[in-house]
């Protein structure tokens, strides 16, 4: 398997120029910096004392007016204001273009993972923290920008200058070169004694800081039941203890990384003591000019620059490993439902898609070793209208979450029109399936763009229609801003039966073959569900439906009711034939209903029974 670090190396080929460009801008700084220390060379071995200047360095006296002491001073002392002006101007360009640079590169790692997280399974996301996950998104994918332009860049950059800084000191003094380097040796060994302590420590950091992000969201989008059970203080102190474990964290990160910078200071600042040390003997000797010691311990700052540069990278890499860890964890998980390599979208033509739908001997469960469906066998006729129910945890929701391949089961298949769903595209399959379920799930857009989010491309006056056929067109047209009002978080801004209406208004929008109602009225009160039946019938006019319901007057005109229990099917008919003749449906039936048409059914078919459910 390839190492982490290759894989983000990945994202640096869609940057390629200007990854060129910061190349080039930093080989320049490195000229720069080479060139830096040279005129003070100059003013203290020939200006200051007075000689000629040396053969190779004859053509500075060319210039107009170095010709006299005085000229020449002014002409490196202005070089020297030029040299730092012209590595100032370059290390901003260098900066512009290594944030444009790493910053596209994180989006992009981002947008990856987005797009990978909207593909994982619901399985999947149940194992999950909706707060976490966007900590990984937003912030854990800047470890590419940390990997790439924060650790091979410079490792590659500082490389290039230890090797040119060095050539020029080996011309300058031999002996004080090979101390420069000796000082250099322990570095290697601090590095893999001190690295892992602080690839651990900054991965257990951002764990937390996922922990944290994931509290705050779950509670601010529970924040009617935090507030109704007074669970405001509770909410405080688990945002409290878990800020102080990142605290402590953070610091335990800081220190690894203080005593890092230690261990690695350490060696370089005994070696520019020694340098200092032996490089003032030489001078003594005569055998070193005062000016090429000052240019040696310029080139000695420049030379561990880089060492160290390099040495501190492995910081920079541990808090990259860290973060990468969490990005890449989520990039290979399975996403469970996927398109398969030969999978076909429906066809349409001649006749369209009909919504012919088979489950065949369906098994299915959450967890591997707890089914919730057990051989499942149903089927549903073009434009029939099939009535789930059960109790609670029965696994109505599961069944038919797996026609549109929100899940696949473990046994057995899911049939369209005579072909197995797995062997069709997911976006094909999709766009014929629409889902109205009990919590509407709005997004904070217009009502309009609520209405059209399964056909964005849809007109004004489709969005109009679609509303008026499902009764919401004229509420929407009391809003301040009509279709163009903005809705709040998760529709809080509208009332249960007005977020209803236009879920339906969106599922009759996207004009689907396939419909599914999950107990679409169950959390509204009877007057506003008998205002719903209407567009819920003009919506299911057509189309193969699938309804989960506990209401009589959701199931009872059913071409067909399917009694579930334990996962399995145990009845299935007409609510007439299901009264008529299963003790189950019609205890069921009463217990939800609790209607006195239920008990007029009850006696109509079954007398005795009736009598014994009173008793």
């Amino acid at each position: 398997m390839r190492p982490w670090w290759f894989r983000l190396l990945g994202y640096a080929r869609s940057e390629r120029s200007g990854l060129l460009s910061l190349a080039l801008l930093m080989v320049a700084g490195i000229a720069f910096a080479t060139l830096t220390p040279w005129p003070m060379k100059i003013i203290v071995d020939y200006v200051l004392p007075g000689k000629a200047l040396p053969q190779n360095l004859q053509w500075i006296s060319a210039l107009p007016g170095a010709a006299s002491p005085a000229g020449l001073l002014a002409w490196l002392v202005g070089s020297t204001v030029l040299l730092f002006i012209a590595a100032r101007t370059l290390s901003t360009i260098q900066n512009y273009v290594q944030a444009g640079v790493g910053t596209r590169m994180v989006y992009h790692l981002g947008a990856d993972l987005f797009d990978h997280l909207q593909r994982l399974s619901l399985r999947v996301h149940s194992q999950q923290r909706a707060g976490d996950l966007v900590r990984r998104v937003t912030n854990d994918s800047g470890c590419v920008r940390d990997v790439v332009t924060g650790v091979f860049l410079p490792m590659i950059t500082s490389t290039l200058s230890l090797i040119t800084m060095f050539a020029v000191m080996w011309q300058l003094d031999r002996s004080l070169s090979l101390l420069a380097l000796l000082a250099a040796i322990p570095l290697p060994i601090f590095m893999k004694i001190l690295t892992p302590r602080m690839v651990q420590r900054t991965y257990h950091q951002a764990e937390l800081q996922g922990d944290l992000m994931a509290h705050v969201e779950q509670t601010l989008t529970a924040l009617p039941v935090v507030q109704a059970f007074g669970r405001e203080s509770h909410s405080d102190t688990v945002f409290r203890s878990i800020s102080d474990r990142i605290l402590r964290a953070y610091l335990r990160t800081l220190l690894s990384q203080a005593w890092f910078k230690v261990f690695v200071g350490a060696p370089t600042a005994i070696g520019s003591a020694v340098i200092m040390a032996v490089g003032a003997l030489h001078v003594l000797q005569g055998s070193l000019s005062v000016g090429s010691l000052l240019v040696f311990l310029a080139y000695l700052g420049a030379l561990y620059g880089p060492i160290s540069g390099l040495a501190y990278l492995s910081s920079s890499f541990a808090s990259a490993a860290g973060s990468s860890r969490r990005v890449l964890e989520m990039l290979d998980v399975d996403p469970g439902v996927r398109d398969a390599s030969k999978a076909k979208p429906l066809p349409t033509h001649p006749v369209g898609v009909r919504g012919h739908v088979q489950l065949r001997d369906v098994s299915f469960g959450y967890e591997s070793d707890r089914a919730v469906l057990r051989g499942v066998t149903l089927e549903a006729f073009p434009g029939e209208v099939v009535a789930i129910v059960g109790p609670t945890g029965a696994g109505k929701s599961t069944l038919v979450s797996l026609i549109p391949r929100f899940f696949d089961p473990w046994e057995g298949s899911v049939i369209l029109d005579g072909i197995d769903v797995r062997d069709l595209k997911l976006s094909s399959l999709r766009a014929q399936v629409a889902v109205v379920l009990q919590e509407p799930f709005l997004l904070p857009l217009t009502v309009a763009e609520n209405i059209a989010y399964g056909r964005p491309e849809a007109s004004r006056e489709e969005v109009v229609a679609a509303a008026a056929t499902a009764n919401a067109d004229e509420f929407i047209q009391e809003l301040p801003r009509g279709y163009d009002t903005v809705i709040g978080e998760r529709g809080s801004t509208l009332s249960g039966g007005e977020k209803q209406r236009i879920a339906i208004a969106r599922a009759l929008l996207k004009d689907a073959s396939i419909l599914i109602l999950d107990e679409p009225t169950s959390a509204l009160d009877a007057s506003t569900e008998a205002s719903l039946l209407e567009a819920l019938e003009r919506l299911m006019a057509g189309r193969t439906t699938f309804v989960i319901a506990h209401r009589l007057s959701t199931i009872r005109n059913a071409d067909r009711i399917v009694v579930i229990e334990n996962g399995q099917v145990i009845e299935t008919g007409t609510h007439d034939e299901l009264i008529a003749g299963s003790k189950s449906y019609r205890r069921y039936y009463n217990l939800q209903s609790g209607s006195a048409q239920a008990e007029a059914d009850m006696r109509a078919h079954d007398p005795v029974e009736a009598e014994v459910q009173e008793k």
